[in-house]
């Protein structure tokens, strides 16, 4: 479903990826993994259209997207779960649902029960605030949130990063429910190594704005894949 192809992307003088290609399926999960700072979210602005790339090109169901905007990927589909949550803080928990709402026409803006099915803790804070939530709790929302989009892709950025296990466990939960429903396809960038490695179908392990290693996680090699995790 998605393809990017040979990607540059510069931040300034400063090249912050080079020639990344990265494939992403219906019904399967693609883990990006790596060490901070090596260029793994800057691969999902590149996806997401939240900032240009240089050189390259990315499609989506073979539609070449390069040029498009953030806003109009995300009516193609494409949903983005953004390290560190984001999500609005004096908004209640509804009315932060309902921003996913803006990609979507009018006859299907509707936050649909199974997000409540899948986090059963946000049906009982409806109206309770953003900023209220702990970390874990605003990491749900931040899930359902891209999820009430409807999306064919969805994109999930470090979810695990600063959440506690309970909801680690929990957050695994719902992307194994997803994955085999068999609906989208989800792209999951993480350094928690046996997070990914338990969920992902495929793996691209980056270093230095380059991809050194992928394949299928099946047949993956751990001891190669960890010293890229490593510090």
């Amino acid at each position: 479903m998605l393809k990017a192809q040979n990607i540059d992307l510069f931040y300034g003088a400063s090249q912050a990826l080079t020639d990344v290609s990265l494939e992403a399926k219906k019904g399967e999960i693609t883990c990006i993994l790596g060490r901070n700072g090596v260029g793994k979210s800057s691969l999902m602005q590149a996806v997401t259209g939240r900032h240009p790339v240089s050189d390259g090109s990315v499609y989506w169901n073979d539609q070449n997207i390069t040029q498009l905007t953030a806003a109009d990927r995300a009516r193609l589909g494409i949903a983005y779960v953004p390290q560190g949550r984001q999500i609005f803080s004096q908004l209640t928990v509804m009315e932060n649902l309902k921003t996913g709402f803006a990609a979507l026409p009018r006859s299907q803006r509707k936050v649909k029960d199974e997000i409540f099915d899948l986090f059963p803790v946000l049906r009982k804070m409806m109206r309770r605030r953003g900023g209220d939530l702990s970390g874990g709790q605003q990491q749900q929302l931040s899930i359902a949130r891209a999820l009430v989009m409807q999306p064919n892709l969805l994109i999930l950025d470090e979810p695990t990063e600063g959440i506690q296990p309970s909801i680690i466990k929990d957050i695994h939960k719902v992307i194994t429910i997803l994955r085999q429903q068999g609906e989208m396809a989800i792209i999951l960038v993480e350094q928690y190594f046996e997070f990914a490695r338990d969920l992902g179908d495929k793996y691209s392990v980056m270093d230095r704005g380059v991809v050194t290693l992928s394949g299928d996680i099946a047949t993956m090699n751990e001891q190669d894949v960890r010293k890229y995790l490593t510090v």
